[in-house]
């Protein structure tokens, strides 16, 4: 690993840890977790699925809100390596896809059809809570490279403890609402997203994108735009997609 890109993950670990202040937003946390998956590790795309009340996996933040994407990822959470992570609490790793299990054909079809050939899913887990799972999609077969491994579940490692923090693990309930609230976030985002989209007649990823980088530059949480958005108290204009 070269010095240049032991001061990126560095940052990123530094940038991650800052979002840990009082009254974070767990989406934006979230968020921050898969764009620096994707910007520093050898990835093509990554998604987090969170646990919701039930049990069931549901998700939380990708790289891109394309369909094909989220289809890919809803699929895996239904039957397919994110599951078993999210199941057994253990990373698994998905050298080629094409080689998936049978019990996985429609994520092993679903995947293949949208160029992807190998997937990484890593439990978020402290001790013996699981919350959900980091899912790092490539177009290459192979395992991911030893040092990426390493990043990947140090930053979950640090998501999963943000989320948890100060929390015990007798404190279930108090958890379960968080994880709760954070779905109920993604909830508005997708609104939002359907606004954007039909304001300035774009597609749903691009919406998304324009949502993000006005976020960033106005150093806002994605929950906190999507909501003004969709009660009208704010309107982006199309200059808010450049730059992201």
């Amino acid at each position: 690993m070269n010095e240049t890109r032991e001061l990126e993950l560095l940052k990123a670990f530094a940038g991650l840890a800052d979002t840990l202040v009082a009254g974070y937003d767990v989406v934006d946390l979230m968020q921050r977790l898969v764009d620096t998956c994707s910007d520093l590790l050898e990835v093509s795309a990554s998604g987090v699925l969170l646990a919701d009340e039930s049990g069931e996996l549901d998700l939380l933040a990708s790289t891109s809100e394309a369909s094909r994407l989220v289809e890919v990822f809803q699929l895996s959470a239904y039957s397919g390596p994110c599951i078993e992570s999210f199941t057994t609490g253990e990373v698994v790793s998905v050298p080629d896809i094409a080689a998936a299990p049978k019990r996985w054909q429609q994520f092993r079809d679903k995947a293949l059809g949208q160029g992807f050939a190998s997937i990484t899913a890593i439990p978020l887990r402290l001790r013996e809570t699981t919350i959900g799972t980091l899912n790092l999609l490539r177009d290459t077969r192979g395992e991911l490279p030893d040092n990426d491994l390493v990043a990947a579940q140090a930053f979950a490692d640090v998501a999963t403890i943000g989320i948890l923090h100060q929390r015990t693990l007798h404190e279930s309930e108090t958890i379960r609402e968080q994880l709760q609230s954070a779905l109920t976030s993604r909830i508005v985002i997708e609104q939002a997203k359907g606004v954007v989209a039909q304001l300035h007649k774009v597609s749903i990823d691009d919406a998304f994108s324009v949502i993000r980088a006005y976020a960033r530059r106005n150093q806002l949480g994605l929950t906190t735009v999507a909501a003004a958005i969709v009660d009208r108290t704010l309107v982006i204009p199309t200059a808010a997609s450049e730059g992201d």
